[in-house]
């Protein structure tokens, strides 16, 4: 009855695709210098999760961890649209990198929010506390 709540699984999707957009977003700081290098950034979540159940699965992180295929949390890096580029190619803006951490951050905090009222919402038909 219980096997595959599907807010778990969502917060589970939500917290994953969190930590993939951080990793792209700590990749796009650690080139802000580097020539030619262009900012990437992940798709929404809602467009991620809607209809892509296989994103979510479990997946290798090495290329000899379980039987998946590696890399980074399913999820496909883009080059952000528009923005200015530098005079050396570099279409990194340290500050709108500074604000997608902080919305990232509000995401997997949202994700575990998420996660620990359905918890609460089965502890209370469970008759615990």
């Amino acid at each position: 009855m219980f096997e595959k709540l599907e807010i778990f699984r969502m917060a589970q999707a939500m917290a994953a695709h969190a930590g993939a957009r951080q990793a792209v977003v700590a990749r796009n700081m650690a080139n802000a210098d580097t020539p030619g290098y262009a900012a990437r950034d992940i798709a929404p979540f809602a467009e991620a999760y809607q209809g892509q159940d296989r994103r979510f699965a479990a997946r290798a992180t090495r290329a000899a961890h379980l039987t998946g295929a590696p890399g980074g949390g399913g999820f496909e890096t883009v080059r952000r649209p528009g923005g200015m580029s530098d005079p050396n190619g570099n279409s990194v803006s340290l500050e709108a990198e500074m604000l997608n951490a902080v919305e990232v951050k509000r995401q997997h905090d949202r994700a575990i929010a998420i996660y620990k009222s359905g918890l609460t919402i089965l502890r209370a038909a469970a008759g615990r506390r």
